[in-house]
């Protein structure tokens, strides 16, 4: 959409948003049109999500805005909550990164959509209740008559993600911020969550103000972009511009540092092989079968799997939620029991063991969890997180164990002086790569990584990838990496492993998997991927 001369519905000019002596937004401005999408971009503390929230007045305790940043021709910067709050909801609504936790849990979803559609009109509980349903079925949600009395529990992360995006419509407002909608989602979900966007736009003229971090889905929905850096407007320029000739220099490292998917290799003869075998492989994987009871039911999350893991190989486990790729990992820990089959780790099956047993072959493996903020305690010191498996298997103690510490926290690039911070003083990155530290205190054979980079900005992303690939060369370790971001997985993986509904739909090299996907799934996967270029557009996996 070209910026022509009306007046835009969002006009924020100079922003400024301070935490006492400290600028952390500095003279921002950004305009949104009606039926236009622009995108905020920028690695973590650029002041992406305080310009957004600053928009509907919901900044943190602490901080204080200037400039101005007028909605509808309404002031927003130093106008009373009483005149902030019908704006809410009904000129602009925001959906929040993290469905999860912007949804009650103990609530069903239908006493939730009625509770905010009653909150912006005089509408009885039977007609809200028929326009919650209306919303649900809007937003793709399947059998919204049934569903509207489910909890959110009940739902995939995908419908949670609509049902966000419903709350968000119920007042119909012409402006929409979505901050991060689509980070922690599949990329088949994604997809599916981009292309409802581009309708909802299409069909009732909302404008979209999209914070992600995330180029491939800045291209596959923006119209203009803003790059933003350490609080400032660095760059803005309309998607296609941006991505051919991007003008700073900051711009050009972020699409530098995207991880891209190799070309489909037309014309290229590709046989996707299966790899030598391994003599010793590290972990072998046969015909496994695990079932989750609960409730008297059963659940088949993995379905005669088998694979091998040779040493200092890394594979892939690629698929949507659901697929059984945490289980596969969790198994290959000993952490989840196999229902059938066989699981050996390092020659030695895992099916019989007692605790002393499994204890002494823990020290051979690591767990790298998705949620790093989650895994670190906030209260203990990096010293004490990193040294706490060295503590465990009495490999370390005082100042041996400090030592051995610092020399971790060197190996992934942090300075030993860190050792007396904790994590609330560090960035995600850095966190990131504490918990790297951790994994490898005890030199392990082989690492499961769970989804480590999916909350990283593009920039971070990079320098942990670069990390991971340095710490394989230097400690020797194999690898299950698991990650719904297959540009990431064809970066670092030399095998692929495809899993579907608990079974295994395709393996083989990344590069032959990735160029020439034999599985229609596997093609249905890649087709969903965001291009880091304008000029193609994601397909939804039904699509």
């Amino acid at each position: 959409m070209s910026a022509d001369d009306t007046a835009p519905l969002l006009d924020i000019r100079d922003l400024v948003v301070t935490f006492g002596d400290r600028t952390v937004v500095d003279g921002v401005s950004v305009r949104v049109r009606a039926g236009e999408t622009v995108a905020l971009v920028g690695e973590s503390g650029s002041g992406k999500s305080l310009t957004a929230r600053a928009v509907l007045g919901l900044l943190p305790d602490g901080a204080v805005a200037a400039g101005s940043i007028r909605l509808g021709g309404t002031e927003i910067v130093g106008a009373p909550d009483a005149q902030l709050r019908p704006l809410r909801g009904a000129r602009a609504a925001m959906v929040f990164q993290e469905p999860q936790t912007a949804l009650n849990p103990v609530q069903r979803i239908g006493t939730q959509l009625v509770a905010a559609l009653r909150a912006h009109g005089a509408i009885d509980k039977a007609r809200a209740r028929a326009r919650a349903i209306e919303l649900l079925a809007m937003v793709d949600i399947p059998e919204p008559e049934q569903r509207i009395d489910w909890y959110p529990h009940q739902l995939s992360g995908g419908q949670k993600q609509r049902v966000v995006i419903a709350l968000a419509l119920s007042g119909e407002p012409d402006l929409l911020i979505a901050d991060e909608p689509t980070t922690a989602l599949d990329v088949t979900v994604q997809a599916e969550i981009l292309e409802l966007l581009r309708d909802l736009q299409r069909n009732k003229g909302t404008a979209i103000l999209f914070i992600t971090h995330n180029l491939g889905v800045v291209a596959a929905i923006a119209d203009r972009v803003v790059v933003m850096r350490s609080g400032r407007v660095v760059e803005t320029q309309p998607v296609h511009d941006l991505f051919v000739k991007p003008r700073d220099s900051y711009t050009r490292t972020l699409l530098d540092a995207v991880p891209a998917l190799p070309d489909s290799g037309d014309g290229v003869e590709l046989v996707a092989a299966e790899p030598e075998p391994v003599a010793e492989p590290v972990l072998r994987i046969t015909d496994l079968t695990v079932v989750y009871r609960r409730h008297r039911k059963k659940f088949r999350a993995l379905h005669e799997v088998s694979l091998t893991v040779g040493p200092r190989e890394v594979i892939g486990l690629v698929g949507e939620s659901g697929s059984g790729k945490s289980t596969l990992g969790r198994t290959a820990l000993g952490l989840v029991p196999a229902t059938a089959g066989e699981v050996e780790l390092q020659g030695i099956s895992l099916r019989g063991l007692g605790r002393r047993e499994l204890r002494g072959l823990r020290k051979h493996v690591a767990l790298v969890h998705q949620d790093v903020t989650a895994s670190l305690d906030p209260r203990r010191t990096l010293a004490e997180s990193i040294g706490e498996p060295l503590l465990v298997h009495r490999a370390a103690s005082g100042a041996l164990l400090r030592a051995k510490v610092g020399d971790l926290l060197e190996s992934v690039r942090l300075p030993r002086e860190y050792a007396d911070r904790r994590p609330g003083e560090l960035s995600g990155g850095q966190r990131q790569r504490v918990a790297l530290a951790r994994a490898l205190a005890l030199a392990p054979r082989l690492l499961v990584a769970d989804e480590p980079t999916s909350a990283l900005d593009v920039s971070v992303q990079a320098q942990v990838l670069e990390l991971f690939a340095d710490l394989r060369e230097e400690y020797g370790f194999a690898c299950l990496f698991i990650s719904h971001d297959l540009a990431v997985v064809n970066r670092v993986a030399d095998r692929v492993v495809v899993l579907r509904q608990g079974r295994m739909v395709e393996t083989g090299p990344a590069s032959a998997v990735f160029r020439r996907p034999r599985a229609e799934y596997t093609r249905r996967l890649l087709a969903a991927v965001p291009a880091p270029t304008p000029a193609v557009r994601p397909l939804a996996l039904g699509a």
